[in-house]
């Protein structure tokens, strides 16, 4: 979509246990209504080997200094990881 080559699936990373067993496991069901769309698109993306999901710890989770407060130790080591990417 940015024109940016991506070699094998894209790799999902989530803090949610619930999550990652949801979009992995064919006999799951989902519970929520409101998050049926973008759930059967991740699991088709799954099933397609578009994408993989991954639990990840939500100390580890950088995207969470997007959308959780989080505390100063953690913000910085989030904030050198991205721009070090850069």
């Amino acid at each position: 979509m940015m024109g940016i080559p991506i070699l094998g699936p894209g790799q999902i990373l989530c803090d949610n246990k619930s999550v990652v067993l949801n979009t992995t496991l064919p006999s799951s069901t989902l519970k929520k209504k409101h998050n049926a769309i973008a759930y059967h698109q991740v699991r088709e993306a799954v099933v397609a080997k578009v994408a993989t999901v991954y639990h990840i710890e939500g100390k580890e989770n950088v995207a969470d200094i997007l959308t959780k407060p989080t505390d100063g130790p953690t913000f910085r080591k989030h904030v050198k990881a991205v721009f070090k990417k850069l």
